[in-house]
């Protein structure tokens, strides 16, 4: 019997990771696959991604974020939102202020639903992407209640392993632009709702998917 496996996605941690890349089509990718990617899928098969994040509160960027969440639910990713508030911020130079959006809840939901999914006993493997060190405290908790379970620490492209996740980590996987190049999803995706790709995600002239080639 194959091992289950559980990913969890710190959703902002990756995108920002992505962004740097400087390759906007590769926001269009697909995170069961990517789990199906990285999982040995001789021994594991992928029961759980779980994908946390939350709405920008700003127009544009809210449709883009919708149209990838629901890409997501289509693939089965289990979406968890989190929300933003308005806090103060202030220039220490000229003294001028105002309200900045802060993102909450995103580190929170990781936690538990990692946690909660291991309670349960619905996984077996844990594999954690974020490089916030942060989520060193579910590492180490879950590996004093779940001593039998594994836990694997995932960086994003061109972001080093946290140190202080990796202490209570049983291996360590760096993600890269081949891994998220091979989970970009197509310009549409039929579902309730559909999901269309944003016109800022489309691939450069002449990109050919890496299924695609020969």
């Amino acid at each position: 019997m194959k091992i289950r496996a559980g990913l969890y996605i710190d959703g902002f941690n990756l995108y920002h990771a992505v962004d740097d890349l400087g390759e906007p089509h590769l926001k269009w990718a697909d995170y069961w696959k990517l789990g199906e990617i990285i999982i040995p899928s001789q021994t594991e098969q992928l029961v759980k991604v779980c994908y946390c994040t939350a709405y920008y509160p700003d127009d544009q960027k809210k449709w883009r974020h919708q149209q990838f969440v629901n890409a997501m639910k289509i693939k089965g990713v289990d979406v968890q939102l989190g929300h933003y508030v308005h806090e103060d911020a202030s220039c220490r130079s000229c003294g001028s202020s105002w309200k900045k959006p802060t993102e909450k809840a995103g580190d929170i939901n990781v936690a538990i639903h990692l946690l909660s999914d291991a309670f349960l006993d619905k996984v077996d493997h844990i594999y954690l992407i974020t490089q916030d060190s942060d989520q060193s405290a579910t590492a180490k908790l879950f590996k004093e209640k779940f001593p039998e379970k594994k836990f694997t620490t995932v960086a994003p492209p061109n972001r080093k392993p946290s140190s202080h996740i990796a202490k209570y980590a049983d291996a360590k996987i760096k993600l890269t632009l081949e891994h998220i190049e091979k989970c970009v999803m197509p310009e549409i995706l039929i579902g309730k709702p559909p999901a269309r790709r944003p016109k800022e995600y489309s691939p450069p002239s002449g990109w050919v998917h890496p299924d695609k080639r020969p």
